[in-house]
């Protein structure tokens, strides 16, 4: 956890509004602290998969960032982030007037992921040795089939492979039978055109 008071410098528009990357930015300070608490390195932070700014930040207001990992890979860590408004400036009241909010305001979440590479990983020694090879496990013979199953096998094989050469002939006669029929009447054709 991070508690920020955000300055007049750190407003960026109008009315004195903070920009909302300054919430990323502390999301990414919240990262590196989880990251060497986890890993005793401040590792590398990859990628957002989701931010969402849920209420205006203005300077003099009092933030309070959180994080936690979610989920821990060889070298990934995914995390998510909430950050609160628990102080706020009131101008309405005077420049330096404000509060002590009775209950936080949430004024950004997000989602993303950081890697701490394997020989960077201080406090988990056992993950960052090489894993050892796997020798790939002998594989048992094949058993033979039994005679009498291989005999059946082959002659299925054999009667498939002479019905489909019957069925082969049987095209090729009735083709051969049109192609001569149709020599025939081309001939016949000729023939009167001649006359």
């Amino acid at each position: 956890m991070l508690r920020v008071r955000m300055s007049a410098k750190d407003a960026h528009y109008g009315g004195n509004l903070v920009d909302g990357a300054h919430m990323v930015h502390l999301f990414g300070d919240v990262a590196t602290e989880l990251l060497i608490k986890q890993d005793g390195d401040e590792g590398l932070f990859c990628a957002y998969d989701m931010v969402e700014f849920k209420a205006p930040v203005y300077a003099g207001d009092y933030i309070e960032a959180y994080g936690e990992i979610t989920h821990v890979g060889n070298t990934s860590r995914k995390m998510k982030f909430e950050a609160y408004k628990v102080i706020r400036t009131l101008p309405e009241i005077s420049a330096s007037a404000a509060e002590v909010l009775e209950e936080r305001i949430l004024v950004a979440r997000a989602t993303g992921t950081c890697v701490t590479p394997m020989d960077c990983q201080r406090y988990n020694k056992a993950a960052a040795k090489p894993a050892a090879k796997k020798v790939p496990a002998k594989k048992a013979p094949a058993k033979k089939a039994a005679p009498t199953k291989v005999k059946a096998v082959k002659k299925a094989v054999a009667t498939k492979v002479a019905a489909v050469k019957k069925v082969a002939a049987v095209k090729k006669a009735a083709v051969a039978t049109k192609v001569a029929s149709k020599k025939v009447a081309v001939a016949k054709k000729v023939a009167a055109k001649k006359k």
